[in-house]
């Protein structure tokens, strides 16, 4: 068992992701950016599995902030949990912009290349002198860094820069004896990107229709996944990319 940092833990996969993880027997720290209140529901679901957590404020854009962030982890794993690291890390935090390419603005590219690019890159920098050897990392990606839906260039295009990333992250951090690894999810019923897939009939009807197995994704089909190859069951697997989208546009 050991403890697990999930960022954007607060709600959504990130969310469902340190439920699953609590009833696997690990402990979880959640950031959050604004809802405080929400990250603490979380935390008080894992410590109703038994297990010890904590929620910390993290800007997932504000690279400038992740090394006084990873000196709160520091202490907070020393505070909370008697440690001096922690066991895996997930890059989950994210959001959506849904532009045409000719209509994306130069700031909202920015903005998904901090919160979605940057953001693993150099937080996991920060991070990784607290990851214990053998540890691992998971990032997250999408199904839209493999297939191409309108509206969704700058987005998908992080996602895919992400996914070179991780490989190599998994060779450079090897020497550690770190796996790295990228989930990429597809469309799931959860408030990301204003809830549409959840909330709108046409857009699951479209998705559930063009996947082989005939519906779209749940939360848990995603938190259970996390915390399979977050388990020592998964140990071997290394610089892979797993979909977890049900087999769409095959």
């Amino acid at each position: 068992m050991g403890i697990i940092l999930i960022t954007g833990g607060s709600r959504g996969l990130g969310k469902n992701m340190a439920q699953h993880l609590a009833q696997k027997g690990h402990d979880v720290i959640i950031t959050y950016h604004s809802r405080k209140d929400e990250a603490e529901k979380v935390v008080a679901d894992v410590e109703g599995a038994g297990r010890k957590a904590s929620a910390l404020q993290l800007d997932v854009s504000d690279s400038k902030s992740f090394a006084a962030f990873a000196a709160t982890v520091s202490k907070t794993l020393q505070d909370k949990f008697g440690a001096k690291n922690f066991d895996a890390l997930v890059n989950n935090a994210g959001s959506c912009i849904h532009a045409g390419f000719m209509d994306t603005t130069e700031e909202q590219f920015d903005q998904m290349v901090n919160i979605h690019f940057k953001s693993t890159f150099f937080l996991s920098q920060k991070l990784v002198p607290l990851l214990k050897d053998g540890g691992r990392i998971l990032n997250v990606s999408s199904g839209l860094a493999r297939f191409s839906m309108p509206g969704y260039a700058a987005y998908g295009s992080m996602k895919g820069g992400v996914e070179t990333l991780t490989r190599y992250m998994a060779k450079e951090l090897a020497a550690r004896k770190i796996s790295v690894n990228v989930l990429a999810p597809g469309a799931i019923e959860t408030d990301f990107g204003g809830g549409a897939v959840r909330d709108n009939k046409g857009v699951n009807d479209m998705i559930a229709s063009s996947t082989a197995l005939g519906r779209v994704g749940l939360p848990d089909d995603i938190g259970a996944l996390v915390s399979a190859l977050l388990s020592d069951d998964c140990r071997w697997v290394n610089g892979q990319r797993i979909e977890a989208a049900g087999g769409i546009f095959l």
